[in-house]
């Protein structure tokens, strides 16, 4: 039978999951670990919960960034007047998440570490530099959300760590855009996430990113592609030539949501939506 803990600080927690590193696994909203250990694929000794945890909770605005706890839900960030202001993008992709009980209940922060490659926020909080807080048994430290997923479902994450909070960078002359395309029900995962900003200076591109979700392992940015295009306008044209150069220099998975092909095609089409909505 499984162990269940609910530590009343963070210290605790850490030690706690750090306590085994095989059977021990951390939860905090619940809504993916659950599913997989009623279809047994995972089997934990002990689960560690997060709930009691508020100070890992909240939207925070502190200069020029956003702070988020890891366990704000889907619903919060979407709802928050702060996050659809300057930060819509990653509104609306908690918004896209799963359907309204999941976002009740899942967090960010759960979100992250499970390392989803199909799940929408990730894609955008990669577009956005956005920087994860974790701590754990040897102290804190800073992790790019970029660099947190390494494979299907597996992180940087060290022994007993734990997200405590996302930090992104704010810039009020960014624009942002985040276009998703489902293949199967509504309220599946993407079959193809598109995150873009940029900032404009008049005509001309000053700034530029665009991050492709859920056709690899974890998201893929293009800066070589978006920097080439740095200096000159988003205009049609240009949109079309940066949305055919990212189709066609992706290397998509195949899977139930759509084939390679299937893929690159959907990948240019969203490229060029999300850049038409970026250009305004």
């Amino acid at each position: 039978m499984t162990q269940f803990l609910e530590p009343n600080d963070l210290e605790t927690a850490c030690s706690e999951l750090a306590g085994d590193e095989s059977g021990n696994m951390l939860i905090s909203g619940g809504t993916a670990l659950v599913l997989m250990m009623r279809h047994g694929l995972v089997a934990p000794s002990t689960l560690v919960s997060i709930w009691r945890l508020d100070t890992l909770q909240g939207i925070r605005h502190e200069g020029s960034r956003m702070w988020i706890g890891s366990r704000t839900t889907h619903t919060a960030i979407a709802r928050s007047p702060e996050m659809r202001t300057w930060l819509p993008s990653l509104a609306e992709a908690c918004r896209s998440v799963g359907n309204v009980r999941i976002r009740n209940v899942g967090t960010i922060g759960g979100n992250l570490a499970e390392a989803d490659y199909a799940a929408d926020p990730p894609t955008v909080l990669v577009g956005l530099d956005a920087v994860c807080d974790v701590t754990g048994p040897e102290g804190s430290r800073q992790v790019r959300v970029a660099d947190l997923a390494t494979w299907f479902f597996t992180t940087s994450l060290r022994s007993g760590e734990i997200i405590t909070g996302v930090s992104v960078p704010l810039d009020p002359d960014r624009v942002y855009a985040y276009e998703r395309f489902v293949s199967r029900s509504s309220g599946d995962r993407p079959c193809v996430g598109v995150a873009a900003m940029a900032r404009l200076d008049g005509p001309r591109i000053e700034e530029l990113s665009v991050v492709v979700g859920a056709v690899a392992p974890v998201p893929q940015r293009f800066d070589d592609i978006t920097g080439a295009a740095l200096g000159g306008p988003l205009d049609d044209g240009g949109r079309r030539e940066i949305a055919e150069a990212i189709g066609d220099a992706i290397e998509p998975i195949e899977d139930a949501r759509g084939s390679a092909r299937y893929r690159r095609h959907v990948t240019s089409v969203l490229v060029r939506r999300a850049l038409e909505r970026v250009s305004i």
